[in-house]
């Protein structure tokens, strides 16, 4: 079990020292610090701390003012006030700013070691209840019962309870993302954070701010210190997501991070480590990659120890109705159904986009829906023919609303909506591909997309 770090801050030395003594022989780490502004330096610098006990009297910075400044950078850090002398307005002050509790000068070790305890054990009550809180939100299953999907689920139960490596491929809109959770939520780590790191949608020249964080004055911007994706991941998982979009630069820094799991922040030269597991997904085939030049075959290598293919939509269509029921009751609560000749005539589309492709459809059919049953003279035309969907292809059905809304600015949003979808499905959801064919910016469209409500 790794041990508990309590950081000491007193501006004497023989409590520093007292304190610590004690603490160390109870199996804790300590760290000291002499004053307010050294303990905010500790605390920014991202070095790990569980507790913190704070002086009030202290020549460089009042106690209280260091309190005010802990609580809004990290709420979730509890901190024991140490005073002597303390009053009753003093303690009250304290409590009201979030201390956990406020004891008395001289100190006596059993009421110190017993609200040390309290406050550590009150701590990670209040991670299990986030942990929790974002499980019960996030949880996703994978939807279907054909034997590619029964092959995929079983794979995952296998690997899951390792730590090794996963590369998960295939196409965009498959459902990649869902994969990760599944997997980070059957390991060893599901009481640790899965993060997730998008990197086609981080420009270059910020992504290695993103992944290791960076220190305060590093660049221009960098008002703080950040911390980046594998310090937030310590003792999780860090799921790469579309890793065939990251720059040569970034992967050689990637590779020698995961190969020692240490790392220096931007602009800083403490070296940091951590325990991470490693996820990643990509939609290209990264050996066809390694032979262009663009992704670094000893990386490829390094994150491929478990490769796992998820199938596309077109290959596992008997879980259309299942995927169907699902959207429906997701976006009309229960009150919408689709008859089944609709369904049925969703088995002669391609899917380019997918299960993406068709969550969409799905809630578009929804918005748009008249009343409680979606019938096959709803569906756009070219879900009927099976053709994909093409740049001029005519709207129909439900969709054909924006040509008749009286409101303009409506109609607008619909077509607009309509017409990045589509696109969208056309490239896969891939956004940089998908901007550049509209001729807007990358990050306009993120924006459009938004605003729009559209879900990619």
């Amino acid at each position: 079990m790794t041990k508990k770090t309590i950081l000491i801050v007193d501006d004497e030395e023989s409590i520093l020292d007292s304190i610590g003594d004690v603490l160390q022989d109870e199996g804790y780490r300590v760290k000291t610090a002499s004053g307010g502004k050294e303990c905010l330096e500790i605390l920014e610098s991202g070095e790990p701390v569980d507790l913190v006990l704070l002086d009030i009297w202290m020549p460089d910075l009042d106690g209280i003012e260091v309190l005010k400044k802990v609580k809004e950078s990290w709420p979730f850090l509890p901190v024991i006030i140490m005073s002597g002398h303390g009053t009753i307005e003093t303690a009250v002050s304290a409590t009201k700013l979030g201390a956990h509790d406020f004891i008395e000068k001289p100190l006596s070790i059993e009421p110190l070691l017993i609200s040390v305890e309290n406050a550590l054990k009150f701590k990670e009550l209040q991670e299990e209840n986030r942990l929790l809180k974002e499980k019960s939100s996030k949880i996703v299953e994978i939807t279907g019962k054909s034997e590619k999907i029964k092959q995929l689920k079983e794979q995952i139960r296998i690997v899951a309870p390792t730590d090794a490596w996963i590369l998960i491929q295939g196409e965009n809109g498959t459902g990649k993302e869902i994969v990760a959770q599944t997997i980070h939520r059957l390991s060893k780590r599901s009481n640790r954070p899965m993060v997730e790191v998008n990197c086609a949608a981080i420009p270059d020249e910020l992504i290695e701010s993103e992944l290791f964080g960076h220190e305060k004055g590093a660049f221009t911007g960098a008002v703080s210190m950040k911390r980046g994706k594998f310090d937030l991941a310590n003792g999780g998982t860090l799921f790469l997501d579309e890793i065939g979009d990251m720059a040569l630069k970034t992967q050689a820094k990637i590779l020698r991070i995961i190969q020692e799991q240490k790392f220096e922040r931007v602009g800083g030269s403490k070296t940091i480590s951590v325990d991470v597991r490693i996820i990643a997904a990509t939609n290209k085939n990264l050996e066809e990659e390694i032979k262009k030049g663009n992704f670094r075959e000893d990386l490829y290598f390094r994150l491929n120890v478990i490769p796992i293919e998820v199938p596309p939509l077109r290959e596992r269509k008997e879980d259309i109705p299942l995927l169907v029921q699902e959207f429906l009751n997701e976006f009309s609560k229960g009150t919408i159904e689709m008859e089944k000749e609709a369904i049925e005539a969703l088995y002669n589309y391609d899917w380019p986009g997918n299960i993406r492709e068709l969550r969409n459809l799905i809630e578009r059919l929804v918005i748009l829906s008249r009343g409680n049953l979606i019938t096959k003279k709803d569906l756009p035309k070219h879900f009927l023919s099976g053709s994909s969907v093409g740049d001029a292809q005519v709207l129909s059905g439900s969709e054909a609303e924006c040509f008749t809304c009286p409101d303009f600015k409506r109609a607008r949003a619909i077509f607009e909506k309509t017409y990045l979808e589509r696109k969208l499905s056309e490239f896969g959801g891939n956004i940089k591909r998908t901007a550049e064919s509209i001729g807007i910016e990358r990050r306009h469209l993120y924006r459009k997309i938004k605003s729009l409500g559209i879900q990619n």
